[in-house]
């Protein structure tokens, strides 16, 4: 059972860019409890939008530090697009696919998650997802 909070993308740019939230602040604290899990695509959707290399590497590096979740791709990817044909007999439509896959990857797997992202409350709304509670 691995224990901790996956950080999305949307939190990770404020971070990075050094804005204050009750989110950033959070992320601060779990980064400081070392209780920050992250995933491949969270990885990639950070790194692909850094146009500076330094920044890039320091990024990286950073990322490359914290634990990784292992899953199987062919499975999660076939429960992510379930996940997203079941929000859009629902009325959700999910405008980032990867969303669906960050998600069923939390459901499955009990981990909450700290996000700044409509599509996670809306995604939470009909399912178990958990969703990390800041202070307000």
């Amino acid at each position: 059972m691995i224990s901790g909070t996956i950080i999305d993308t949307s939190i990770w740019i404020d971070y990075f860019n050094t804005i204050t939230s009750n989110e950033t602040n959070a992320a601060d604290k779990l980064l400081e409890d070392k209780s920050v899990i992250i995933l491949p695509v969270i990885l990639q959707e950070i790194l692909q939008g850094i146009r500076e290399k330094e920044t890039f590497d320091s990024v990286k590096g950073l990322l490359l530090s914290l634990d990784f979740f292992q899953f199987n791709g062919i499975e999660t990817a076939i429960d992510a697009a379930s996940l997203y044909r079941f929000l859009k007999m629902k009325g959700v439509t999910v405008r980032k696919p990867n969303d669906c896959l960050i998600a069923v990857i939390c459901i499955n797997n009990d981990i909450p998650l700290l996000h700044n992202d409509k599509d996670f409350d809306n995604i939470a709304k009909h399912t178990s997802l958990k969703i990390y509670k800041t202070e307000k």
